[in-house]
Parts: structure tokens; sequence; C-alpha cells
């Protein structure tokens, strides 16, 4: 799991921190670089996919580009930006930290990359740190040699284009030279690091392209067009226990009762799905519809749902402006579907907000996960800030709720009297 993001330079931050919980929330107002965190996972995301760097941010033919592309990467006018992720070891005896500096002007290449591994003492403090270069493998230039290769030599073996999706599956057979601790341990922290970075999830569901037919699929899309095929490919077992909380939960989300949610395969040959529901609008009067005359938030309430329910266990769910569509008296709802449910499944959640009634519903037990996005009024940078961290907090939140602050534009007005 990610326990933390670090951004340098990266868009409008020049140094930030943000800590990952299993449930953070990141607030702000406009343009106050909310968009340039999650963005930057998803960055972290397109590289541990096999993503070369441009490809990542200017995309290509199949992927679309982040916004601002190359231009807007790094803060003006730093030609570089660097990103830093802390990833949860496989046990408590240690994490990774990963890093990546990159260059996008003039040429676009890695300046550096690497992995360290933080060994912890019981009580969670760095006791050492071990640190992997990152870089594609030259089999062809190591089983050719002639002499033994030791680990200090395979630094000078290796290509000058680098990628964090090395090694990802293990599979590297070395000499018996080769196996060491030093690489059992780096080949253990590679596979780490991308595997918890390749199942981020920055869920944005797009209501238009979920009403469409969808092929059978393993993964939930980004824009969630795909849902139906999800469902429809689940294991008979599996996909009667997702449709079934689907099903429970989603009763209480619209006006009239949805008795039944499911997706079906369709066609002469089962290779897409649609999904489908049953609505009691009046007593004992059921009318069957897919998803082409379904709301654009009860669409949007059921790709959260899918994602939470169909994602791998320890995996990163990010959902921007997940208020999008959300009636405010719906926020309890989805406020207690987010813990439920990303509790038992292991699932860590970053979303942004702008809604005050899911906030309140939030409740003040998740003032010491919130990170407030704001702009330095003497710099213009973008910074982000622990909502416990504020000196007044306490005095704030006795004038008011954290929906009512987050209205009213106190919280980021502290902020800046407190410069």
């Amino acid at each position: 799991m990610l326990k933390q993001l670090i951004l340098e330079n990266w868009k409008s931050f020049r140094y930030a921190e943000l800590p990952l919980d299993p449930l953070t929330v990141l607030i702000g107002t406009n343009s106050s670089g909310k968009s340039n965190v999650v963005e930057a996972l998803e960055f972290l995301q397109r590289i541990a996919r096999g993503e070369n760097i441009e490809a990542a941010l200017a995309g290509d033919k199949t992927l679309p580009s982040i916004r601002g592309g190359l231009e807007w990467a790094a803060l003006k006018p730093e030609t570089n930006f660097t990103l830093k992720a802390l990833v949860q070891g496989e046990d408590d005896k240690g994490d990774y930290l990963y890093v990546i500096q990159t260059q996008i002007v003039n040429e676009v290449k890695v300046i550096e990359e690497y992995i360290e591994r933080q060994n912890l003492n019981k009580d969670h403090t760095i006791n050492y740190v071990e640190k992997f270069t990152v870089k594609k493998i030259d089999l062809n230039t190591i089983t050719g040699m002639k002499e033994p290769v030791t680990p200090f030599d395979f630094q000078d073996l290796v290509s000058s284009h680098t990628y964090l999706s090395i090694a990802e599956d293990g599979s590297i057979v070395f000499e018996k030279e080769l196996q060491e601790r030093y690489f059992s341990l780096k080949i253990q922290a590679i596979n780490c690091v991308v595997s918890t970075l390749k199942e981020i999830l920055i869920l944005n569901p797009i209501p238009s392209k979920m009403r469409e037919y969808s092929r059978l699929s393993d993964t939930l899309e980004s824009d969630a067009s795909n849902i139906a095929g999800v469902l429809a490919a689940l294991s008979e077992e599996h996909k009667n226990e997702v449709e079934s909380t689907l099903s429970s939960y989603i009763k209480d989300f619209p006006e009239g009762d949805i008795q039944k949610l499911w997706a079906e395969k369709v066609g002469r040959f089962g290779t897409d799905a649609m999904l489908y529901c049953q609505e009691e609008w009046k007593p004992g009067h059921i009318t069957e519809i897919d998803s082409r005359t379904m709301s654009d938030g009860t669409l949007r309430f059921l790709a959260i749902l899918t994602a939470l329910l169909t994602r791998p266990q320890g995996s990163q769910l990010v959902i921007e402006e997940i208020d999008n569509g959300l009636h405010p008296s719906r926020a309890e709802l989805l406020v207690r579907i987010l813990r439920d449910i990303g509790s038992k499944r292991k699932i860590d959640i970053l979303l942004t907000t702008h809604n005050p009634a899911l906030l309140d519903a939030l409740g003040p037990e998740i003032v010491p996960f919130v990170v407030v996005a704001h702009r330095d009024k003497e710099t213009g940078e973008s910074k982000l800030t622990l909502l416990e961290d504020i000196e007044n907090l306490p005095l704030l939140l006795a004038s008011g709720t954290l929906g009512k602050l987050a209205t009213k534009g106190a919280i980021e007005k502290s902020l800046s009297d407190n410069k």
C-alpha cells in the first residue's frame, strides 16, 4: 500500500508531502493544486505499467495526455521534477521509497531512479537504509560475459533507458554469482513498488460511456465505461456476491426503489455485456431498465461501488470530485460505503471534494486524515497542509462544522493569515 507521496517541482508544487491513510480526504479551493496531486499518482501508475516517460506525460495514440503534458509537468522555470512514493513493505520490518527525477526540457529523460529500502525498528523508526538503482537489465550482456559478474560490476551493465517496470514479474534468472542478497532484495523491492503503483486506479466515471455495451473485462477502466463487462466476467459465485452487495446499497440511493441490479452477457458470442436493474416506483409495479436510461448520479455511484468491490485487496483508489452528481442527502450513505467496504477489503481511498455535506458526513474523526491544498500568497506555489496542523483549528471547529468552514473559505483564510 502507498503510505506517502512527495512532490518536488511538480506542476504548481515546489515541495509537498501527502500522507496516505486508509481514507484520506484532500480539500481546497479551485486551482489550489488538488488535481496536480492526483496527476502525480497517475504518472507513477503509467510508468509502473510500462509507459515511457514522454508517453506517460504527453500521451500517445491510445493514452490521453496528463493535463498540461510535458510543457507544464515541472514548476516553471525548472527543467525537471522529482516524485517520491513511500510503499509499505511485505512485512512490518521495512518500507520502500521509490524516487524518480525526470528532465523534460531539451531532452526527456530520467536523471535518477532508485529505491531505498527503509529497514524499521519495532517502533517504526528507520534503522538503516539500503539503496537499489532501477535500471533496465541487459541479459545478453550478462550471459555473454566470460568472467563472473559481481553485484558491484552489475551497475555498469545496464542500459541508459530506465523504466520502473523492469523485472516486475520477478522472472529474471541470474547466474549463481548474481544470486546474492543484494539482487534478491533489489528484485523484491522493485516487485513490491511496481505491483503497488500499478494497482492505483484514478476513477473518473463518465456516465455517457457507461451506458454503452462493453466487452468482458478483468479490470475496471478509469472512466468506468466497461462496468458491465467487469461484472459479467466475474465467476458466478463472485458475480452473485458483488451484485447482491450492489443491489443492497443502491436501494438507498434513488428516490425510487431499485430492487435488483445485475450485468448480463449479450450477443451471439457472449463477449459483450449490458447493465440492468429492476425499479419499483409504485407498489407492485416492477420495471426492468438498462444503463441507457439510468441517471448520471446512479451510474457514478455504481462505478464507485464496483471499484471498491472488484479492485485487488491492498490497492489504492483515487476518486477526484467524488461528490460530482451526488445529492447532498446521499453523502452519509456514500461515506458509510467507503468506510465499510474500504476497511473490509483493505482498499485505501484518496478522495477530493468540495461538498460540505460530504465533509460533515465524514464527522470529526476524519480531521487527522484531511489535507488542505492551498496557494502561497507570496510565491503562488501550491502547498499541502494537514488540517490538524493549523494552529487555530480548535477555534475554527468551535465556530462550525468542517463543511461550514469549507463553505465560508475559513480554512484557506486561516492558512493565509498565518503566513
